[in-house]
């Protein structure tokens, strides 16, 4: 049976830990990148690679949603668990714990389908949220980026439901 005719069309992306083409890759820090593989603006949420080079960590945070991460390369885990990550992990993380996610020095690649928003919370004082990051503002990000490196602001678009 076909597709209702307003039914959103597929996503497929072949290939997703290929790190050949770095133009995909939309850089946050020096350290970290993202490469976005579904930007739900309609649900409120976003499933993207997440790619740290040389090791480091993404701050202090917590989610105000679930969040599912299954891990492709390298290791991961929180400054606040024992637990290590690595390839072939899966991570589900409840809402509302506050942790800091840390890297070791090999290239990590791993996929996070995370609902809602991401807040960054001051380490001395997690209950003060210093900033955030949703669908939204990774759709800004990455419209940004593709545009600056010759990809069309709008090669963003195929991602977006």
């Amino acid at each position: 049976m076909a597709a209702p005719a307003e039914a959103l069309p597929d996503i497929v992306v072949p290939a997703i830990s290929d790190t050949d083409d770095e133009r995909l890759w939309v850089p946050q820090t020096d350290c970290l990148s993202f490469r976005p593989l579904c930007l739900c603006v309609s649900q409120g949420y976003y499933v993207n690679l997440l790619r740290f080079v040389g090791g480091g960590t993404l701050g202090c945070h917590r989610h105000s949603s679930p969040v599912h991460a299954h891990t492709i390369r390298g290791t991961w885990g929180y400054k606040e668990h024992a637990w290590e990550a690595q390839a072939g992990t899966y991570v589900f993380e409840p809402p509302g714990e506050t942790h800091t996610l840390v890297v070791g020095e090999e290239e990590m690649i791993t996929l996070f389908h995370v609902t809602g928003a991401l807040l960054y919370c001051d380490p001395d004082d997690p209950a003060t949220v210093l900033g955030f990051d949703d669908v939204f503002t990774k759709l800004e990000k990455a419209r940004a980026h593709y545009e600056h490196v010759g990809l069309g602001a709008d090669y963003v678009d195929q991602f977006i439901r």
